[in-house]
């Protein structure tokens, strides 16, 4: 029996006594309940209808309601299509607040757009990147990259946090990365992951966008298969879509002082190494910068992130976004999962946008709020608890 693994991605990352979330289609849910119970293995089944949720954010809609610019609704799951729409009209109307440019084109002939968001001025202040839609049913990530843009602008006269971090740092924000993955979520399969590069010995396509990056490629908790959820591509930077960010990011590493991708689902913020089990060299600092950013996030609504480094806290992986932007000497480099830890899983419903990118928002601005700061912590010799757990807050 195939079934189609929610968390973990991976076969083989999962263990003995711990939650996996699986989805399978309605003529296989009786032979796989019947499989469970034979083995006494607990389960319940968290959405029985999974056509029906889907239906719920794809929905015919309004083309208005979805597309029109002043009355734009945040608080829905928007195509790709209408997210560069709406690039295009925030550029045209906040254009002393923000660039729109193209890094490059994906694999399928899609420009890559980033939006440079801060105020005019100095050209080499210190930068934050945030991409948003590496892995493309995690439809969350997109809402929350056109969530924080929206916001900074919105609040940049009446929010003093938010007025000096535009204008003393500079944003790159990417709301799709994997576009052609992205795409494909809306017109033909929901829940696809990678992106859609073609592989000329298989007919499976794609590549995992956060295995491919030039950082141990293609070791511990990716797959070289290509059939694979994590396959790491045929080589590191494989895929046009990680080549033209990793090209970007390498421009500018002298600039940019931290490194943010959103991600879903688990609740925890993340950072390096995700590789290994081994303390980073300034790891006082990027601890205190997470506490802070789940405290932060927590005083919204009460909701609970855990977080610490990704190998402990979540799993081990290679060739991820996050430990290339670290060893690339971006300093501060973190992996957001948000909402949920499971009951809605990749279709968290669009009622919880709003409390979702609201919390997010906060969490981000203390940890853009820290480069402002000097960090003054002694390094990791002094912090060796997290090799047993991640914190909870």
């Amino acid at each position: 029996m195939t079934v189609d693994l929610w968390q973990p991605n991976s076969a083989s990352l999962i263990q003995a006594g711990s939650a996996v979330d699986v989805h399978v289609g309605r003529k296989l849910t009786q032979g796989l309940h019947r499989h469970l119970q034979q083995r006494h293995i607990q389960h319940k089944v968290l959405i029985p209808n999974l056509q029906k949720e889907i239906e719920k954010q794809t929905g015919y809609r309004s083309s208005r309601k979805r597309r029109s610019a002043p009355q734009y609704d945040y608080e829905v799951y928007h195509s790709l299509e209408e997210i560069q729409s709406w690039m295009f009209e925030m550029n045209r109307t906040h254009s002393h607040m923000l660039d729109m440019f193209s890094v490059g084109k994906s694999y399928e002939g899609r420009p890559l757009y980033v939006l440079q968001l801060g105020k005019r001025g100095r050209p080499y202040r210190k930068a934050v990147w945030i991409d948003c839609g590496v892995h493309a049913r995690e439809w969350i990530g997109p809402a929350f990259c056109q969530w924080f843009v929206k916001e900074a602008l919105n609040s940049y006269q009446h929010d003093s946090a938010m007025r000096r971090l535009m204008n003393q740092l500079t944003f790159y924000v990417m709301p799709v990365l994997n576009v052609d993955g992205y795409h494909y979520s809306w017109t033909t399969d929901r829940f696809w992951r990678k992106t859609r590069s073609k592989n000329h010995k298989y007919h499976c396509r794609g590549v995992d966008a956060n295995r491919n990056w030039k950082v141990k490629w293609c070791e511990e908790g990716a797959s070289s298969h290509p059939c694979d959820e994590t396959y790491c591509g045929p080589s590191p930077e494989s895929e046009p879509e990680v080549k033209a960010v990793a090209k970007f990011l390498r421009k500018r590493r002298k600039q940019v002082k931290a490194y943010i991708s959103i991600h879903a689902y688990a609740q925890m913020l993340l950072y390096p190494y995700s590789y290994k089990y081994a303390a980073i060299p300034n790891f006082s600092c990027v601890e205190s910068a997470a506490h802070n950013a789940v405290t932060a996030l927590y005083s919204a609504y009460g909701v609970r992130y855990r977080y610490g480094p990704a190998s402990t806290t979540l799993y081990v992986s290679s060739g991820s976004s996050m430990d290339w932007a670290y060893k690339n000497g971006i300093l501060y480099a973190f992996a957001f999962e948000l909402r949920d830890t499971g009951f809605f899983g990749f279709l968290l419903p669009e009622s919880l946008i709003n409390p979702t990118c609201t919390e997010t928002m906060r969490a981000v601005k203390a940890i853009a709020s820290g480069l402002l700061k000097k960090c003054t912590g002694s390094g990791a010799t002094e912090e060796i608890r997290w090799l047993k757990s991640s914190r909870v807050v």
